[in-house]
């Protein structure tokens, strides 16, 4: 199937798997402004419609430390029980909706504690609103399977603590660990003891790497916290010239070290300078585990559908090119392997052969 044959409605029927999204980044715009009414947040605009507009053109600035500045808002109407329960299954409803049949989704704790909850509570209000939105989409006939990521962030210290929090609810919906935050001044070695403690514990772990920062910060992240993945990782690029994979960049592509790829998210802060020429189709073709993520869709103003669309119509994708990278996703999933390999065999794989 040619990219000009796949059109909107097969995109949205396509079984869909995003490994990088972040809670805080994903909520509905009606709900921030019914959320922040609630707790006395004032809101650039309380028109639901003009607070997308808002959003979507703060970030595309083309400076992640302004990007990152747009989730106060956000942050504001998550530190209360309602609000975490309802964003949470909302998120959950969302991807369904748009034909996502795995997630991941991440999101700081210690980021969400100003109205009182202590860290222990704010997984267990996300985790519970997860269930109620798994549970949901399923009796929709849309199952979704949601794990969840706990991200220390790089900027303060408590990474070895939010650690210890992933290892206690890793029988309770919580599948891995990453940082995150501004990139640059912040290196993964800074987390080191988090990073060991989470290996001894058999916890898996992405980081944030390659973004605003480059080889320097994929390199930490890979060779000295031992990353199983890594969040965007568009400077791996750095180490290849005309095709030629140096050290670094062999070694991630040879060790199947996923590459949780961004492409709207990287145009807007920067990493990028366009879709049909952002990194992830030549990585692609050159062999690395690349997949296909959303990292916030109210921020960047995107869907699973609306990236693989845009690869599709500027960067010439093919139906085998979205299922590659969905099923590239589901190989790397931090899930049992038994899941993922139902996920792939049951679900993808057919509902792909369907499409071609």
């Amino acid at each position: 199937m040619t990219a000009t044959r796949v059109d909107a409605a097969t995109l949205r029927r396509l079984p869909k798997a995003v490994l990088h999204d972040h809670l805080d980044g994903g909520l509905r715009p009606a709900t921030v402004v019914e959320l922040a009414e609630n707790v006395g947040h004032t809101l650039p605009t309380t028109d639901p419609q003009g607070l997308a507009a808002w959003y979507y053109d703060a970030a595309n600035s083309g400076d992640l430390v302004r990007y990152i500045a747009t989730f106060e808002h956000t942050l504001a109407v998550m530190q209360t029980r309602e609000g975490l329960l309802r964003t949470a299954e909302e998120y959950v409803l969302d991807l369904a909706e748009d034909g996502v049949v795995y997630g991941e989704v991440r999101y700081a704790p210690e980021l969400m504690t100003d109205g009182g909850l202590t860290l222990p509570e704010v997984v267990e209000t996300v985790q519970e609103g997860l269930a109620a939105g798994m549970a949901k989409a399923a009796t929709a006939g849309t199952p979704v399977r949601v794990g969840t990521l706990l991200c220390g962030m790089r900027m303060f210290d408590r990474s070895r603590e939010i650690a210890d929090l992933a290892v206690a609810f890793r029988d309770g919906g919580v599948v891995g660990f990453d940082i995150a935050g501004a990139e640059d001044g912040f290196p993964p070695a800074d987390h080191l003891a988090a990073f060991e403690h989470l290996r001894r514990e058999s916890v898996p772990f992405t980081i944030h790497a390659g973004e605003a920062h480059g080889l320097p910060s994929i390199h930490q992240a890979v060779q000295v916290c031992g990353a199983q993945r890594i969040g965007h990782g568009v400077r791996i690029m750095d180490d290849i010239v005309e095709g030629k994979l140096g050290r670094l960049a062999g070694w991630v592509r040879d060790r199947r070290i996923a590459l949780e790829m961004c492409p709207t998210s990287n145009l807007q802060t920067g990493a990028a300078v366009s879709i049909a020429e952002h990194p992830i189709t030549e990585l692609k073709n050159l062999g690395f585990r690349v997949t296909l993520n959303t990292d916030n869709r109210l921020v960047s103003g995107t869907t699973m559908t609306r990236e693989m669309s845009l690869l599709v119509e500027q960067a010439d994708w093919t139906v085998e090119d979205l299922r590659t990278v969905t099923v590239n996703a589901l190989k790397s999933a931090f899930v049992p392997f038994d899941e993922r390999r139902a996920l792939i065999e049951d679900v993808v794989l057919p509902g792909y052969a369907q499409a071609l």
